[in-house]
C-alpha cells in the first residue's frame, strides 16, 4: 500500500553506478550482473527504469570516473536523473518524472549503500512511495580506515534494518534480485505478509505450549 493511490505503477531506480563510485567496490561485478538482471526484466515488462547519475568535486560531469559502467547502458527512452546530493529527490525532477508515469513502488538498486542508497530510500518513503531495496543489487566502497563497519557489514545492516521499515500507508522491504516482482505499488506489503508467514513457520514451539 502506497499513500500515493493515483500512482499504480513500480519503477525500478538505478542509482549512481558510475565508474567512479563503484571502482574498489566489494562484489562490484556480482552487483552489476545483477542490476543488469534487473533492468532487462523490467524491460521485458515495460516497466519504467529511471537512472540516477551524481556529479560533485569528486566525480565531475563528463569525466571517465562519472560515466556509468559500461555493463549498463541506458535506452534513450529511459529518463536520467542528475543529481548533487544523497538523496535523488533533493533538487532534481525525479518527483516530477515518478508522477507523470504514475510511480507509487519504487525498487531501488546501485550505490553506495551508506550514502546515496540509504538517503534515497528514505527520501522516497518519507515522500509517500512503497520503496524496496534489493539486497544482492548494492554495495558500498571500504571505509573501515575511518572507523567503519567493514562494507559487507554495511550491505547487511542495510538489508537487515529496510526489511522492518514501515510508516502509516507505506511499506518497505528487502528482496534479493530472484525474488524482485514488478507488481503495483502495495505489492511491497503482500511480499512482506508472505515473509512473515514464512518466519512464523519456522519458528520452532515451545513444547510447553503443546
Amino acid at each position: 500500500m502506497t499513500t500515493l493511490p493515483d500512482r499504480p505503477r513500480t519503477a525500478l531506480l538505478v542509482v549512481d553506478v558510475q565508474n567512479g563510485v563503484v571502482a574498489g567496490a566489494p562484489r562490484r561485478d556480482e552487483v552489476i550482473a545483477n542490476i543488469r538482471a534487473l533492468v532487462d526484466a523490467a524491460r521485458a515488462q515495460d516497466v519504467p527504469v529511471v537512472w540516477v547519475q551524481h556529479s560533485d568535486a569528486g566525480l565531475v560531469s563528463g569525466s571517465e570516473e562519472w560515466r556509468y559502467v559500461d555493463d549498463l547502458v541506458r535506452l534513450e527512452s529511459e529518463t536520467l536523473v542528475h543529481k548533487t546530493y544523497s538523496d535523488s529527490f533533493e533538487d532534481t525532477e525525479l518527483e516530477s518524472e515518478l508522477a507523470r508515469r504514475g510511480v507509487g513502488r519504487l525498487v531501488v538498486a546501485g550505490a553506495q549503500t551508506d550514502a546515496c542508497i540509504r538517503s534515497t530510500l528514505h527520501g522516497a518513503f518519507v515522500r509517500g512511495y512503497d520503496v524496496t531495496l534489493v539486497g544482492d543489487a548494492h554495495t558500498t566502497e571500504d571505509l573501515t580506515a575511518y572507523g567503519a563497519p567493514a562494507p559487507e557489514q554495511v550491505v547487511a545492516h542495510t538489508n537487515l534494518y529496510w526489511s522492518w521499515q514501515s510508516a502509516p500507508g507505506r511499506c518497505a522491504g528487502t528482496v534479493d534480485t530472484a525474488k524482485v516482482t514488478f507488481g503495483p505499488a502495495g505489492k511491497a506489503r503482500a511480499d512482506r505478509a508472505a515473509r512473515d508467514a514464512d518466519a512464523d513457520r519456522r519458528v520452532p514451539q515451545d513444547p510447553a505450549a503443546t
